[in-house]
């Protein structure tokens, strides 16, 4: 703290000094510190956005769904939720999903297509879905769709070529995890129902606070804790008791995941509940606890806290709006610290690459090495390549890991609406349990734009579970020749071939249908350590 006071990081960091990071972040931040006056910038957005919502109610158009991936969808989410509105994330490729959205009622339905550049493969893809969904039921596809996007992009000039609702430009020199008070975050919250002003007047408020090079501003506080132990405590266990704020975590471990985790360093964030095994006495020396609770006073003498009693490191408070800007600028300090540029990506590419490779050369499936009780096991040259069970090919996998650093990821490529999320949810935790060590999960391909850059980038101490799964539905993708549960095996298998091309060890089973996925949710929690 001293250091950062002195050297007027906080100060830097809200005048937009592209400096902070070093010589070899400077071209890149240069372009990317926008988000510090999104409170300022993003107010024009206010007003278009009421009267676009008041003419889709006239028009009894009340269904918003969202198609975007990452920082496109992340922030929406909370937004949404926090506000008790209603909106459809779509941020899948997996073809159950797919047509779950597109079943709904179409003549109630405007589209928000959100994407930087419009490229983005699984963005596209649904935006086709809808087009074609929207023709077959004799609606205009033009008049359902309104876009976000970066001022002249190619999504841009498509969306006005082919004449849809609305374009809104978002900051350009705002990268997409950043993006929680930009169009991204305010465009489909805002015809979702959410008074988006107040997000803005929440961020507003302690705006000013986070520019001060004093040690009482609660961004550097954050930032310091996150990234100033030493050694480090590397994996950020993050656990909600009670803060009323939707989804905070899963926002908050793109931003830290993408941000930090590149050239071998970076910050492992974990979203568990508050009773999670990492946050069990004693807390690992490699876990720093961060406890997200409402906006109160400290609990009276003789009443425990929400935590149940751990020893909780860090607790954060606060409106949304203000949250959201208190994260941002303490992720901005943690790179700092770190001695990296907080706002590339440079490893998010390489599974996108692979998964194109994949499409455009569709290969013959790998075999699997067996088949135990409903679950196929691919293994190749992993860990894994002598068992005969899923029971050894999970506990070799377990073996790999690194008891006093390593982490283990759990990749679901699967519905995280349907049966799936029931007959996953004791999963993570209960492989925390059995290992002792710290355990993500998340949706594929969701988090390929999250925690997917630090599984690449971040240091190499990490074990990787794929878990994929036969789609029941057959959804095609409309002017391509693929079809989402091609795309969502492609993005799979790539994911998993760029692990294994760094060295990492992975483990990928496939179930067959549901009863093979509660059987395998049962091995997978067994016996622990």
């Amino acid at each position: 703290m001293p250091r950062l006071v002195e050297h007027g990081v906080a100060g830097r960091i809200s005048r937009q000094d592209p400096t902070v990071w070093g010589p070899a972040a400077e071209s890149e931040a240069a372009v990317r510190l926008g988000w510090t006056r999104l409170h300022e910038t993003s107010r024009d957005l206010v007003e278009p956005l009421r009267e676009l919502r008041a003419e889709l109610a006239a028009e009894g158009i009340d269904r918003v769904v969202l198609c975007g991936m990452g920082g496109s969808s992340l922030a929406p989410e909370v937004v949404s939720g926090t506000a008790g509105a209603q909106l459809v994330v779509l941020d899948a490729t997996h073809p159950d999903q797919i047509q779950r959205a597109l079943d709904g009622d179409l003549a109630a339905t405007v589209v928000v297509v959100s994407s930087k550049s419009g490229s983005t493969v699984e963005t596209d893809s649904q935006r086709r879905a809808f087009e074609a969904a929207f023709t077959a039921a004799g609606i205009d596809p033009a008049s359902r769709i309104v876009v976000v996007t970066d001022p002249g992009s190619p999504l841009q000039q498509a969306a006005q070529e082919a004449g849809y609702r609305a374009v809104f430009e978002a900051d350009p020199n705002v990268g997409g995890r950043f993006s929680a008070l930009t169009a991204f975050g305010l465009v489909p919250a805002a015809l979702a129902g959410v008074d988006v002003e107040e997000l803005l007047d929440e961020a507003a408020a302690v705006a000013d606070v986070f520019a001060e090079d004093t040690e009482a501003n609660p961004a550097l506080v954050l930032g310091a804790a996150l990234a100033g132990t030493s050694p480090l405590r590397d994996k950020i266990v993050i656990s909600d008791a009670g803060s009323g704020l939707f989804h905070l975590g899963d926002w908050a471990e793109q931003l830290i995941a993408e941000s930090t985790g590149k050239d071998q360093t970076g910050l492992l964030p974990v979203v568990a509940d508050p009773g999670a095994p990492e946050l069990a006495e004693p807390v690992a020396s490699d876990v720093l606890p961060v406890l997200l609770t409402a906006l109160t006073d400290e609990p009276e003498d003789g009443q425990p806290d929400e935590s149940g009693g751990q020893s909780t490191e860090v607790t954060v408070a606060g409106a949304l709006g203000g949250v959201f800007l208190l994260w941002e600028h303490a992720v901005a300090v943690a790179g700092q610290l770190l001695g990296i540029n907080p706002f590339d990506q440079p490893d998010v590419e390489s599974a996108k690459a692979a998964a194109r490779g994949l499409l455009e050369s569709t290969p013959t499936p790998e075999p699997p090495a067996f088949t135990d009780s409903g679950v196929e096991v691919r293994t190749s040259s992993g860990p894994a390549a002598g068992a005969t069970s899923v029971a050894e090919a999970v506990q070799a996998l377990l073996d790999e890991l690194d008891g006093d650093r390593g982490y283990l990821a759990v990749m679901a490529y699967l519905d995280r609406e349907g049966p799936a999320s029931t007959l996953l949810a004791g999963v993570r935790p209960g492989l925390a349990r059995r290992t002792g060590r710290p355990v993500t999960f998340g949706w594929g391909p969701r988090f390929l734009h999250s925690t997917g850059q630090y599984h690449k980038g971040g240091p190499c101490v990490g074990a990787f579970l794929q878990i994929t799964g036969t789609p029941s539905a057959v959804v095609d993708v409309p002017g391509r020749e693929f079809d989402f549960a091609t795309l969502i095996a492609a993005q799979a298998g790539g994911d998993a071939g760029v692990l294994a091309e760094l060295g990492r060890p992975v483990l990928r089973l496939h179930v067959t249908d549901q009863d093979a996925l509660a059987w395998l949710a049962g091995v997978l929690t067994g016996p622990a350590a």
